[in-house]
């Protein structure tokens, strides 16, 4: 009868906890959500003063910009520390502390953790650095706007990591660099904006570039 009763009290405990995690695991789910449209209400509004001070060039639109800058970046900052388990966050909705994302690209998709996923968006800024740099020199120099001959471009390992395949951060690398240098050679701010000497691709471009999605089944 003993032995009955400790069985019976360890199967409880057993099944307690599997319900505890799993309420933890759409607690974290549900941060990640909320922390992810936080930091894109962010950079729509930073995009959205950007594009006041463009208009005007006034002393106080540029104040609003760089503020807005400053809360999006920390926002993307919040929405990182949740995405890799930071904060209150225990555990992740599939339970094995990791999260993991779904790459949907031409009609097809691949699996990957955190990450190759933030290997894949630093593809796409190293890119859109690059590609600026490299526009800004063609312009100066007067050389046609032609950024396929370029070796840097061609290779499009520039920052890699074996977390991802090659191949898979050649191409979203390339697709920065294309806007980068665009953007360079126009000398627009289209696609990324400067913060000092740094050139970053916008949030929104980032985002529609590289489809990503949770994935913890």
């Amino acid at each position: 009868m003993k032995l009955f009763k400790l069985k019976k009290t360890l199967i409880g405990s057993i099944l307690g906890s599997f319900l505890v995690l799993g309420a933890a695991g759409v607690a974290s789910a549900q941060d990640f959500n909320e922390e992810y449209r936080e930091w894109q209400m962010a950079q729509r509004r930073a995009q959205e003063e950007y594009r006041d001070y463009l208009r005007t060039r006034s002393r106080r639109d540029y104040r609003d910009w760089q503020q807005a800058q400053r809360i999006a970046q920390r926002e993307y900052n919040d929405y990182l520390r949740v995405s890799r388990g930071g904060g209150n966050v225990v555990f992740t909705p599939n339970m094995s502390g990791r999260r993991f994302y779904r790459v949907y690209r031409n009609g097809s998709s691949y699996r990957v953790d955190e990450r190759g996923a933030d290997l894949l968006r630093q593809a796409v800024n190293n890119g859109y650095q690059q590609g600026f740099r490299q526009g800004q020199l063609d312009a100066r120099y007067g050389r046609g706007m032609n950024f396929y001959d370029d070796n840097i471009y061609r290779m499009g390992n520039f920052g890699y990591r074996s977390y991802v395949d090659q191949n898979q951060y050649q191409y979203y690398f390339q697709q920065g660099f294309q806007r980068g240098y665009q953007d360079g050679y126009t000398n627009q701010s289209r696609y990324g904006y400067r913060t000092g000497s740094s050139f970053n691709i916008l949030g929104t471009v980032l985002n529609s570039i590289l489809n990503l999605a949770l994935d913890n089944q």
